[in-house]
């Protein structure tokens, strides 16, 4: 039995007060209508239908090849939006799903509950509704004595009867496929001049037919997106969701209310993320961590048993035993072996520093790469852009480098070369050999007896 999924995106959203279209807003990092098409690629074997109007060339680049689109020029109701997909879809599925793509909270588990629903309804259609005391405008479900499905209702129709009603209609339904196509051309046109999905309802019961009307589990899912309002609760319904499932996986989170997670990170077990900590994209912490408070990482890899304080991190790599902070920054390419330690005002980037490198406070490294075990004193400075060029500095293992030492790339350092405070190094310094001074030179080289002179 084959399924096709219509999500509907062609609304302008004026609600929003935007020019953004609404189903691009962001929400915990991704546009809206990327959790609808997500979810309905969970169900669906094939491509979900993305139903498009205002901003649709926007909409076609944010989602992509994960959704095949039809276009509804003019706005006239749900009705007419499905209608767009009937030359695609008739005749392929055996049924149908729609839903509406300002629906992020709703899950894939429901959806393929009310799926099963409709394989075992031998009427035309299924739908999901929800029980609220927030009705939201959404129409209501009227049934009859025994409970079964008999109408909606949409609110400015309502009687003050039907108003009271708590069961309402988000707008999910799933539909026999042969029904639906064969129908919407019999929906009447409204007041407004346009046509509604719900107004199947209608031809349905004139028909006799069975509709299944299933209560949601959770009422947070029918949550729909027309306010910014709207925006942020679905914001702090979805960090609710997320911060849960990783409290239940074994990790600590202090402070929920506080706690900005992306349902795309990865947190290790026996982790503690402290509060006002950020993390988002591609982010995956491993076990044993402390995180935060008042840190944001994003896109970045982080190993067992590290502690990151205080500090910004984006698409940056720390290995196991790294500790840094606070107020560290690890720019765009930064990568810190097992057991580096960074200390307070200090940013990498586009560097490696290995094994056990110790890096001292207010210190800037650029393209360099850091041998183990060597010492990056407080103040240190890689100078790795001429204005035209970035250059690279490279550092041997067990090299001391000296507080507030200016390193001039392109330049190189041996292994256990040293460097005293102040130094500013503009040439190469040969394994086990110390330099100082501005510019740094041997001791007693020319530069020594210049000065003595």
């Amino acid at each position: 039995m084959s399924l096709d999924i219509v999500i509907l995106a062609a609304g302008q959203g004026t609600r929003m007060k935007s020019r953004l279209p609404k189903v691009l807003h962001p929400l915990a990092g991704k546009p809206l209508v990327l959790y609808s098409v997500q979810e309905a690629t969970s169900v669906c074997q094939r491509s979900p239908v993305l139903v498009i109007g205002h901003g649709g060339d926007a909409v076609k680049q944010a989602v992509g090849e994960a959704a095949r689109f039809v276009e509804q020029p003019e706005q006239l109701g749900t009705g007419h939006a499905v209608l767009q997909a009937r030359d695609l879809l008739a005749g392929q599925g055996q049924y149908v799903i729609v839903f509406y793509a300002d629906m992020p909270l709703l899950q894939a588990s429901t959806l393929h509950k009310l799926y099963e629903a409709q394989q075992s309804n031998s009427g035309p259609f299924s739908m999901l509704t929800v029980v609220t005391e927030n009705t939201r405008g959404f129409g209501r479900i009227v049934r009859d004595t025994q409970g079964d499905f008999c109408a909606i209702v949409e609110e400015v129709q309502a009687t003050p009867e039907q108003l009271a009603i708590r069961e309402v209609n988000p707008g999910v339904y799933c539909f026999d496929a042969d029904w639906l196509w064969s129908r919407l051309d019999q929906l009447p046109l409204s007041p407004k001049g346009e046509y509604y999905l719900t107004d199947l309802g209608a031809i349905a019961v004139g028909e006799k037919a069975t509709i299944k009307a299933i209560p949601m589990d959770d009422p947070d899912e029918a949550l729909g997106i027309n306010t910014r309002v709207h925006l942020a609760e679905a914001e702090t319904m979805l960090r609710h969701r997320v911060n849960e499932q990783l409290m239940l996986s074994g990790v600590t989170i202090i402070d929920p209310a506080a706690t900005y997670i992306e349902p795309t990170v990865q947190v290790g077990q026996d982790s503690i993320i402290l509060p006002n900590t950020h993390l988002r994209g591609s982010t995956v912490i491993g076990q044993e961590c402390t995180i935060g408070p008042n840190t944001v990482i994003e896109d970045s890899t982080i190993g067992d048993r590290c502690v990151v304080t205080a500090s910004f991190l984006e698409s940056a790599t720390m290995e196991d035993d790294v500790d840094m902070g606070p107020f560290g920054h690890l720019r765009k390419g930064a990568y810190l072996e097992s057991h580096v330690h960074m200390g307070n005002f200090g940013e990498i980037k586009n560097s490696r520093l290995r094994r056990g490198v110790k890096m001292g406070h207010f210190s800037y490294l650029g393209d360099a790469d850091v041998g183990e075990e060597s010492n990056i004193g407080a103040g240190t400075i890689t100078c790795n852009y001429d204005g035209r060029n970035k250059h690279k500095t490279i550092v041997g293992q067990h090299v001391f480098i000296g507080s507030d030492t200016m390193l001039v790339a392109p330049v190189t350092l041996g292994d256990e070369a040293r460097t005293g405070a102040g130094s500013v190094v503009t040439h190469d310094v040969p394994p086990g050999t110390l330099v100082y001074g501005v510019p740094a030179h041997l001791p007693n080289s020319a530069s020594d007896k210049k000065q003595e002179g």
